[in-house]
């Protein structure tokens, strides 16, 4: 729940959201289950959650509730909003192909990254990159190499909205060490994920520019430490990773 609440907006709006977030995040729940874990009246979350069953975005099963499938339909749309995603999606399922790992494409909201299409090549672990999850930028190679494409300015304003919080003891929590890190990132074209999302996967992500010069979102491919390493952490990967980046934006520029 947010520390600070923007006079500005609906706290009947806010207190819904929240409710359907914490439905989401707990796979469902109870009414009072959800009241003690917001801190809400009881009557309150019932009044919340019986209007979200009528218009069909929660579904009650005996007492719990839980998410209905008119998300998935929002979500969906969201990911098909323009044709540069769709590009963005097979570019995902060819490097997913090619590398035999798990590919992502992911674009940075409200200063977070958001996971918003993946694939699994032929040896692909499964990970918490779950579609439509959120983590900090600085913690996964996706999220680096966005930051590396930001302007200065955009990432001092995220660092102080956010933080650097911490996934695993090898995440980047000190700004300074942040800011050499994106150095090294420009200068070479792409990031390393050093298991800094999850103990045992690393991760190498490169950015991906609009036509306009501005940061569209990035392509990332992550697997095990023992398999990612040598030359395919420091060259396979990371010039299949930049090859595709150069297709795809070649694809949105003359499109």
């Amino acid at each position: 729940m947010a520390a600070y609440t923007d006079p500005g907006t609906v706290k009947a709006s806010r207190t819904a959201f929240e409710i359907i977030e914490t439905l989401a995040r707990d796979d469902g729940g109870r009414v009072t289950e959800i009241a003690t874990e917001l801190g809400l009246a009881k009557s309150t979350v019932h009044r919340h959650l019986t209007t979200l069953e009528d218009l069909e975005y929660v579904v009650k099963d005996g007492d719990e509730y839980r998410i209905g499938f008119r998300f998935l339909k929002l979500g969906e749309q969201t990911r098909k909003r323009t044709d540069a995603y769709q590009m963005a999606r097979k570019k995902v399922r060819k490097v997913a192909e090619q590398t035999a790992e798990r590919a992502q494409f992911v674009v940075e909201e409200h200063g977070k990254a958001v996971y918003v299409f993946g694939a699994t090549g032929e040896h692909a672990v499964k990970t918490n990159s779950e579609i439509g999850k959120y983590r900090p930028l600085q913690s996964m190679a996706a999220g680096k190499a966005i930051l590396a494409a930001l302007p200065d300015e955009r990432v001092e304003e995220i660092v102080r909205q956010h933080g650097l919080p911490s996934m695993t003891e090898n995440t980047i929590t000190d700004r300074d060490e942040l800011y050499e890190e994106l150095d090294a990132i420009r200068e070479r074209g792409y990031s390393i994920n050093d298991q800094e999302t999850l103990l045992g996967l690393r991760a190498i992500g490169v950015p991906i520019e609009r036509p306009d010069g501005g940061v569209f979102g990035a392509l990332s491919v992550s697997g095990p430490t023992h398999r990612v390493q040598g030359d395919r952490l420091e060259e396979s990967i990371p010039n299949i990773l930049l090859g595709t980046a150069n297709e795809l934006e070649l694809d949105m520029k003359y499109s």
